[in-house]
Order: structure tokens, then sequence, then C-alpha cells
């Protein structure tokens, strides 16, 4: 009986050491990550369509240039369509989508090579109103992972993190305390992994979303489409949240996420011929 208990418990040390090693393994800072940064360029692109143009896009660029200027990556900044062509794009290992709303291309022909540049493998970040983004155009809504419905008053909230082995995430607080827009949403593709959502009760909105039970609904996610790989942040209305050092670490961790293995660009898989081809589900 004596050797059975003393087995037992070999065994349950062992369990427990893999369970948390495996934990740990899961869970990393984004300083673990390695990332060879000087292979990295990112585009920071501004367009806004008519309507409403935020004015923390300036703030925004200016933290991922610092951010960039940390870790050693290239930032180019565009608010020009003529920007989005396949041999320009061919230059960067992710665009960012920073704060643009209503019609952000001039042509197909520049949502065509957008999309071909995704379908090779090119990464994509949106930040804040970039779900406000062609909401005309089912491909980017399906990229993008959802639509802007709309927002509550800016006043506190609570967000609630629900994954915490992602990199956008693993350095947060359980309950992650925002001062800033709360953003609802229509049309989610439905592929897209939760990582952060808002805490709805105590929320001041008298037509909170009913979806999730009314209880949350996601703020932060990630996923993988047609291609590349997408991450998205609804957070980030006011411009000082972007000399917050935790919310540069935030975006930082999506673009680490983003880059993934870094894998060169292949335009061998790139077989879009317009803005409205069948989307792949």
């Amino acid at each position: 009986m004596k050797r059975m208990m003393n087995i037992t418990k070999v065994i349950l040390s062992i369990m427990l050491f893999f369970y948390f090693t495996s934990a740990g393994a899961q869970k990393k800072s984004v300083q673990e990550y390695k990332v060879k940064w000087k292979n990295i360029s990112v585009l920071v692109y501004t367009k806004n369509g008519k309507g409403y143009i935020h004015d923390n896009r300036a703030a925004c660029t200016a933290a991922i240039q610092e951010i960039g200027k940390q870790q050693g990556f290239k930032v180019d900044v565009s608010d020009d369509a003529a920007s989005m062509t396949e041999d320009n794009l061919k230059k960067y290992t992710l665009v960012i989508f920073n704060n643009t709303n209503n019609e952000t291309f001039d042509t197909d022909e520049q949502k065509v090579a957008f999309m071909r540049y995704v379908q090779a493998g090119g990464g994509f970040v949106g930040i804040h109103s970039a779900t406000g983004s062609e909401r005309q155009w089912p491909w980017f809504k399906r990229l993008i992972g959802a639509s802007f419905l709309r927002h509550a008053k800016h006043q506190p909230f609570k967000e609630i993190i629900i994954d915490d082995t992602h990199p956008s995430t693993s350095f947060l607080p359980k309950i992650w305390q925002r001062d800033d827009e709360c953003y609802f949403f229509k049309e989610y593709n439905p592929d897209i992994h939760v990582l952060i959502v808002h805490d709805l009760p105590p929320l001041d909105d008298k037509d909170k979303p009913a979806y999730y039970g009314g209880t949350s609904s996601p703020s932060v996610w990630c996923h993988e489409f047609d291609g590349g790989r997408q991450w998205y942040t609804s957070l980030g209305h006011d411009s000082a949240t972007y000399a917050e050092p935790e919310f540069q670490k935030h975006i930082l961790g999506g673009i680490i996420w983003v880059i993934g293995k870094n894998k060169p660009l292949d335009y061998s898989k790139a077989r879009a011929k317009s803005p409205d081809d069948p989307l792949p589900y």
C-alpha cells in the first residue's frame, strides 16, 4: 500500500510538472516572442472616406512609429489609396488600418491588390474605427472580423480578458479598466477568436446588445482569413490612449501574433480577380 502511495505521488508530481510547464509555455511575455524585427516592414494606412474622421490618427501613428523604433522594424505611413498596389504592398509584412473609416479604397483595382496581398499571406491589423471601413464590402468585413454598429457614450467600463495566453493580452489584468468608447458590432465573421470582451451589466447604455446573453460582447479578437492573419482591437478612441505603455504593448502583441512565423509572401496563392469574388465560406 505504501509503495502504491509513493508511486501515486510520483505520477501526480510528474503531471503537475507538465501542467505548469505547458501553461507557462503558453503564456509568454511579448519580449519572449522571437521575431526577426529587422526583416519586418509595416504600412500604417490612415485614409478616410466622406464622413466622421477620428483626430486620434496622428497619435496612433506616432505610437506605432515609437514601437517600431523600440523593436527595430520599419514603419511607412500613407493616407493615399494609390499605395494599394501589388508592387507596393509586396514590401510589407503587415498593413495596419489606423482608425480608418468609411470608404478607404478609391478603385476596384486597389481592392483586388489588397485582397491578393492577404491571400499571399500578408498580415492585417485593425485599430478602433477600422471596423467602420468599407461597410458595403463583404470580403473586407470578413477580413476585419465584424462591422461597426454603434458605440455607447464615452465612459469608464471594464474589459474582461478571456484568453490570457495571447501576446496582446498575456500581461493584462483579468479585469482591464478602460475609459473609452464601447463599440458594438454586427455581421461577425463566425471564425473570429475572441480575446477580450466588454463587461456589459455595469455599462451605462439603454440598448445593450442582447446577444451573448446580454452580459458581454466581443472587443478584441484575432483570426486567420483567406490566407493571412488578422488582429483587431476596438479600443483607442482617445489620442492620449496611444501614449500609454500598456496600450502600446497591447498593439505590439497584436503585431507579433499577426507576424507569426513571418513566412515570405507567396503570390502563387493569390487568386482575386474582383472585390465581389465568392467568399471562402
